[in-house]
């Protein structure tokens, strides 16, 4: 990759805005929680796993100034900021699942912090600033995990994609699960990286992306910057790509993936689903399993994040393109029921149905 979605270095938490691209590549260093809140609120930073990264080193950023003067204390801070940082964007399921995660980290060295010396008194350690800092320490070092494990994430699922793939496919995808969504190589577009470093000359169809227009902005940049061959397209164009015989499977990303296998995605992916059907053409959805929801039994329980109608017909243009006070309805993703889904890939390996049995033994699996 030639660019950086996300990095951590020398202290400092860094992102690539993407409300700018294509026109201007420029990087934005996020220091507060508001700003971490701010930027995946408004998709400065998106992607589900790339949303679990910036929660992970946001939540330290947010924190590291903390003057506490006992973990307990602490912990209240991380807490309140935890929750404050999770209310940004309620469907990607890695956002909360990442900053659960670093609460799991902080208690383990709290519960570790407060072991009994023997005499029944607890270490001084949980009450002294030196545990707070240690404390600290813990968070960035889960931070840093949870990056690291995303990297090798999709690199697995690029392999375990590309088995699924031959050389010279027309392939088209939907919104951006590329490296932009990631911290590296991306979910769907991972196999299709893989694939180009090993000569399969893969044909890419990008669909626009309406309202926010991923595709068009995102993954045309993307693919373009890596000397991919990609094809920009109108939504409404994917019917009529299928229909002359250019599109010989489908590969879409996921930000939150229901027990059953319904897999939510940006708003659009259903009908390309549906198409993609009606044409025998294989659908695969790429999900990290940290995007696996087995406490949600089914599509109908995941919450669909709304935004601004003014995305719809003000957001990219000099004029507004539709009268002013019209109702709208601008929901951002749309759910992709488990019948259409013809394999899930993940980073331990391919699921098919009964995707009830499959995903959750992958899910478990060491």
């Amino acid at each position: 990759m030639n660019f950086e979605t996300l990095s951590f270095r020398g202290g400092k938490l860094v992102i690539l805005d993407q409300t700018l691209l294509p026109n201007e590549e420029k990087y934005v260093e996020l220091r507060t929680k508001e700003e971490v809140y701010d930027a995946i609120k408004r998709l400065m930073v998106r992607g589900a796993p790339a949303i679990g990264d910036a929660a992970g080193y946001g939540l330290y950023v947010s924190v590291r100034g903390s003057e506490a003067s006992d973990l307990a204390a602490f912990r209240g801070e991380v807490l309140e900021t935890a929750e404050y940082l999770n209310s940004s964007r309620p469907t990607a399921v890695n956002l909360s699942w990442a900053l659960k995660r670093m609460l799991s980290r902080l208690d383990a060295y709290i519960a570790d912090a407060e072991k009994s010396d023997g005499s029944g008194t607890s270490s001084e350690t949980a009450d002294d600033k030196s545990g707070v800092e240690g404390a600290k320490q813990a968070l960035l070092s889960e931070a840093d995990a949870i990056f690291n494990e995303d990297v090798e994430s999709c690199r697995r699922m690029g392999e375990h994609g590309l088995t699924l793939l031959k050389p010279g496919m027309g392939i088209l995808t939907h919104c951006n699960a590329g490296a932009l969504a990631t911290a590296r190589y991306g979910t769907c577009l991972s196999p299709v990286y893989l694939g180009e470093e090993q000569g399969y000359g893969f044909h890419v169809f990008a669909d626009e992306t309406r309202p926010l227009l991923q595709g068009a902005r995102l993954t045309s940049w993307e693919l373009k910057k890596a000397g991919v061959d990609v094809t920009l397209i109108c939504d409404n164009m994917a019917a009529s790509a299928m229909r002359r015989g250019w599109i010989d499977a489908v590969v879409v990303g996921c930000d939150r993936m229901a027990a059953n296998g319904d897999g939510a995605n940006k708003i659009g992916t259903f009908q390309v689903a549906i198409m993609a059907r009606e044409y025998g053409i294989p659908f695969y959805m790429f999900v990290p399993t940290s995007t696996i929801d087995l406490e949600t039994d089914s599509g109908d329980d995941i919450v669909i994040e709304e935004r601004d109608g003014e995305e719809i017909y003000k957001m990219w243009y000099e004029k507004p393109m539709a009268p002013e006070g019209v109702k709208t309805f601008n929901p951002s993703f749309d759910v992709t029921d488990h019948k259409f889904i013809t394999a899930v890939v993940t980073e331990k390996g391919i699921a098919r149905p009964p995707y009830t049995e499959s995903l959750r033994r992958l899910v478990h699996e060491l």
